[in-house]
């Protein structure tokens, strides 16, 4: 059995300067923990494959395509592939969230 603990995975290097940590990184998928700190965001980008987004913690902001909602914990957020998205956490507590992107990207994801 393989564990993926959050706090004992390394941060990965990515366009958005942000806590990301891969926890899962198959060719059926990958999913990534997202810690966004009061007042940070994502870029606006595009990825290749279907993405969803869990709430972990928080109250962030979801913008998927032309749709900017805030979304509280527990709820699980679609965003289909070749769309713009981005997460951000305009509140004054940390967002965590869980990105799924299924399956794996083959290219980058578009930074707008």
């Amino acid at each position: 059995m393989k564990i993926a603990k959050v706090n004992e995975t390394q941060i990965v290097e990515t366009p958005h300067k942000m806590d990301v940590r891969k926890l899962y990184d198959k060719d059926s998928a990958q999913v990534m923990h997202i810690t966004l700190q009061p007042g940070q965001a994502l870029k606006p980008h595009i990825t290749p494959v279907d993405v969803f987004f869990y709430i972990l913690e928080g109250t962030p902001e979801v913008l998927v395509g032309d749709e900017k909602i805030q979304v509280s914990a527990d709820s699980l957020v679609e965003s289909p592939k070749d769309i713009v998205h981005c997460l951000y956490n305009n509140s004054d507590s940390i967002a965590r969230i869980l990105v799924v992107k299924a399956p794996r990207p083959s290219t980058s994801a578009k930074v707008l």
